[in-house]
């Protein structure tokens, strides 16, 4: 009899990817069948963060409520995977004996393999170095409509002092590019209009493995493929990014007009505490570049407020760069204190009060700027995908805007034409927020 898997998955994209990676994989045994509702599933495999606290809190909820099923639920057994597994696998061997598996981000094909062995009722773990396998044809099941995320490296080699990244992913490993390419096609066949490309650091595409950097040129082929309307670049490090790739964007009317480039301060002395190389003047002569390039760039950036040593001043000078810059999407994490990692070992560690205060401060800031930001955008005609449909109501993305961290953009739907989710459609701004957007949809993109 067939087994029935749910996979709950947490975190980042990367790790999204990763779960359907798994899933892919699952799909090719006749005896695990996989399932949408945790319900009435065997077994529930929780595909793990446990890059900072509040992640690895989740994660490890998502745990025990999984386990609490095995009592009252129909569920049987329970897997933990991802990077809270790879990470803290005696922890969770030891702490939780509830949890029936543990697989960490290794090879993907061996989850069928330990799933096997755990119907069967062992207890198995299988947790070895994180080599993800990526420069082979993956089976992937996505079942998002119009968008997907493209993972094109995994791991890092920056080994900046805050981060647990390369000790739980291991050094950067690129995607050849014959692999990313075979996966993009076969998404965009699926009906994927958006692909999202993801990595640690996808402004170092290519280096580990070419001895150069070849994201210019993956942008290229991905911008080749027939019916692929979007190309998306997330975390694209500042101090990495290629003038070609600039260039690129500037010519290729599919790749969209939007960069993420995670900064995490400002201040020159915090980041070479952060081991971030450049200071204040390198990035604004970096953003400066790349606005000359592309004079319509939406940029989005990350922030780290609270990190250890950072004086008033060092504080006041992140947000004086803020404004002056005017990053049109701006996230900001408090700094959260990880074991192991050079950043926990630093004096000056400041107290959490302090980190919410400051964190309010720069969301304070960034919601003016957004607002003024969102406001230039108003009886603008944009395009957008639609992602959800409400009743007479839909709810979608300009094409300025990644999934669930930017923009929405909402209102009625029309009556002259059908709207699909996952389909691309051209819209009329008709008013602005701090972060989100009405609007109307007037016409259909071929």
């Amino acid at each position: 009899m067939s087994v029935r898997v749910f996979i709950y998955n947490l975190g980042c994209p990367k790790n999204q990817v990763d779960g359907e990676y798994i899933a892919g994989y699952l799909t090719e045994s006749e005896n695990i069948t996989l399932v949408d509702d945790y319900e009435v599933a065997d077994i529930i495999a929780v595909n793990t963060c446990g890059f900072i606290e509040t992640a690895k809190e989740e994660s490890i909820e998502a745990i025990f409520e999984a386990v609490k099923l095995k009592e009252t639920g129909n569920c049987q057994k329970v897997i933990v995977t991802g990077c809270l597994a790879q990470r803290y696998v005696d922890d969770i061997k030891s702490d939780i004996p509830e949890v029936d598996g543990i697989f960490g981000i290794g090879d993907y094909q061996k989850m069928v393999e330990l799933v096997e062995e755990v119907k069967r009722g062992q207890r198995v773990t299988m947790v070895s170095e994180p080599e993800q396998g990526l420069n082979r044809d993956i089976p992937r099941v996505h079942k998002e409509k119009g968008t997907a995320y493209l993972k094109i490296a995994d791991g890092c080699d920056q080994n900046c002092t805050y981060c647990t990244i390369p000790s739980i992913k291991g050094g950067f490993k690129s995607r050849e590019m014959e692999y990313i390419l075979n996966e993009a096609r076969r998404l965009v066949e699926q009906g994927i209009n958006e692909l999202i490309l993801v990595a640690q650091d996808t402004a170092l595409y290519g280096l580990d493995i070419y001895g150069e950097v070849r994201l210019a040129g993956l942008l290229e082929e991905l911008a080749k493929i027939d019916g692929l309307k979007w190309i998306r670049l997330m975390y694209t490090y500042p101090e990495h990014l290629e003038e070609k790739v600039l260039e690129v964007m500037a010519r290729e009317d599919k790749i969209c007009n939007y960069l993420d480039i995670p900064i995490q301060h400002a201040a020159g002395q915090v980041r070479k505490r952060m081991g971030r190389p450049g200071d204040r003047s390198s990035l604004e002569a970096k953003i400066a570049r790349i606005r000359n390039v592309l004079p319509d760039v939406v940029l989005r950036t990350s922030l780290i407020v609270g990190f250890p040593g950072e004086s008033e001043e060092e504080f006041e000078e992140l947000v004086d760069f803020i404004k002056e810059v005017k990053f049109d999407r701006l996230g900001v994490f408090t700094y959260s204190k990880e074991e192991n990692t050079p950043a926990a070992r630093l004096d000056g560690q400041l107290d959490e009060d302090l980190k919410v205060r400051r964190y309010n401060q720069i969301m304070e800031e960034q919601q003016t700027i957004a607002l003024e930001k969102n406001s230039e955008r108003v009886d603008k005609k944009l395009e957008i995908i639609v992602e959800e449909i409400d009743g007479n109501r839909f709810n979608g993305r300009t094409e300025y805007d990644a999934p669930e961290i930017d923009n929405a953009i909402s209102g009625e739907l029309p009556e002259e034409f059908e709207i699909e989710i996952g389909s691309i459609y051209l819209a009329l701004v008709k008013s602005a927020f701090e972060y989100d957007l009405e609007g109307e949809i007037i016409d259909e993109i071929g």
